[in-house]
């Protein structure tokens, strides 16, 4: 069964159709782009999906089980994970509490005040944060720690749901090449290890043909192209979408394999 399956999405606001009839499919084990230069509905397509932002039409399937009304709360326990393009962390707490706090409310505990906080799923927080190689960090403040390993510690909050799918809103942005190779190595490998299904948007285009099993093209709000990496750098559409522009996909395009 089709792990996550969009249908016939579509949103606008007021007068601007910022989706139309997007579909799409995320299978088990499988890490999917979704690429397309600003204003092309990107970010629309992936908060209708992740419940930020309510679908004028069309439906959001989680293993064949509609989810089109859930929260983003909802959707979290029901196994959906999210990184964001600016990292979503507390700074205030330690490296540790931000993974406590994530399974707290896997667990629907947060209004459970007779156990402290920081006792609860210590050993499991602890099992994630070596999964990311952030273990060492543990009782460190976020707030000190390098950018990159702040985006490792918010892949560790969305794995703390356990879920089916991780959603990865240009998952390397800001970070320097050196951290983009490894957090997307560390993502494929978990990706193909315990058969996640990841949909991620990227602006790196290396990164995109380089990780991706699929990629889907947006623009105007359409998916105009989607197939292996390979066969959309032929594609006459996308080539024609992007020849020209300033996005840095021209010369991936271009070139030979």
């Amino acid at each position: 069964m089709t792990l996550l399956e969009a249908k016939g999405l579509r949103k606008a606001f007021g007068g601007v159709v910022a989706a139309r009839d997007v579909s799409l499919t995320v299978e088990r084990g499988e890490m999917v782009a979704l690429i397309g230069p600003n204003g092309a509905g990107k970010s629309t397509v992936f908060n209708m999906i992740g419940g930020q932002l309510r679908a004028d039409a069309g439906s959001v399937l989680l293993d064949g089980v509609a989810i089109t009304d859930a929260t983003p709360q909802d959707r979290f326990r029901k196994g959906i994970g999210r990184t964001f393009q600016v990292a979503q962390a507390f700074l205030s707490m330690t490296v540790l509490e931000n993974i406590q706090m994530a399974l707290i409310s896997r667990h629907r505990e947060a209004l459970r005040l007779w156990t402290p906080a920081r006792e609860r799923y210590r050993e499991d927080a602890l099992q994630l944060l070596a999964q990311v190689g952030m273990e060492g960090t543990a009782n460190r403040s976020c707030a000190e720690l390098a950018y990159g390993d702040v985006k490792r510690v918010e892949l560790a909050i969305a794995l703390a749901g356990d879920p089916k799918l991780i959603l990865m809103d240009e998952p390397t942005a800001g970070m320097a090449p050196a951290e983009r190779s490894a957090l997307m190595e560390l993502t494929d490998t978990m990706t193909r290890s315990r058969r996640l299904g990841v949909l991620f948007t990227e602006h790196d285009m290396d990164v995109v043909f380089g990780h991706a099993d699929r990629v889907l093209v947006l623009l105007g709000g359409q998916i105009i192209a989607s197939g292996p990496p390979e066969e959309i750098r032929r594609n006459p559409k996308v080539r024609e979408a992007y020849l020209g522009d300033t996005h840095g996909l021209r010369p991936l395009l271009t070139s030979s394999p």
